[in-house]
């Protein structure tokens, strides 16, 4: 039996992430250098090396703390809702939430993805793999709840938030938010066993 805790990441690790997930999500992951992540996050360059190796690592680490944030929407979604009828309804509301709070200037993945083109390379990886489970969690959630064609549920609810973080950035998520939760709830609606 393992008896070790997984270890904390150190507050430098830490405030690299979040300060990194700040810049690449407001400005754009090519325009913003590793100088001024070291400034801003206020550790040295030799600890940004030794924590991720580069800024490419750097990346990936915010990307996987971006679906770390959302897988954590699903789990807050199952502990408020009441069985599986209405985790439906919950996860609409978290990514409507999301949509509101946080994601204010598009999909981090697909901005991460208009950076990085080679379908290939390490980036993209993350974004597919992010992608995936995103996809599978949605359509586990619709044949929990009973629904007609969980797969295509899901696809409309993958495509439907895609559409609303880039439309919410570009047109106001006051706008958006609520027609994404009104063309999400439509699809599960006509999904609905008979």
């Amino acid at each position: 039996m393992d008896t070790t805790t997984p270890r904390r990441p150190s507050a430098a690790r830490i405030r690299l992430i979040d300060t990194a997930t700040r810049l690449f999500y407001e400005e754009g992951i090519h325009a913003v250098g590793v100088d001024r992540i070291i400034e801003e996050a206020g550790v040295t360059r030799a600890t940004l090396y030794k924590q991720f190796g580069g800024k490419e690592n750097l990346v990936l680490a915010y990307l996987r703390n971006e679906d770390g944030v959302l897988r954590s929407l699903f789990d807050e979604a199952e502990s408020d809702a009441a069985g599986p009828a209405t985790l439906v309804d919950a996860v609409i509301d978290r990514i409507a939430a999301d949509i509101r709070q946080r994601h204010t200037r598009g999909c981090p993945f697909i901005n991460a993805a208009a950076e990085y083109p080679d379908a290939a390379g390490p980036v993209r990886t993350v974004i597919d793999e992010h992608r995936d489970w995103f996809r599978s969690a949605l359509e586990g959630v619709a044949a929990a709840a009973g629904l007609r064609h969980p797969a295509e549920v899901a696809d409309s609810l993958v495509m439907l938030r895609d559409a609303a973080l880039v439309g919410g950035y570009l047109d106001g998520e006051d706008r958006v938010a609520p027609a994404f939760e009104r063309t999400a709830r439509a699809v599960v609606d006509d999904h609905r066993g008979s």
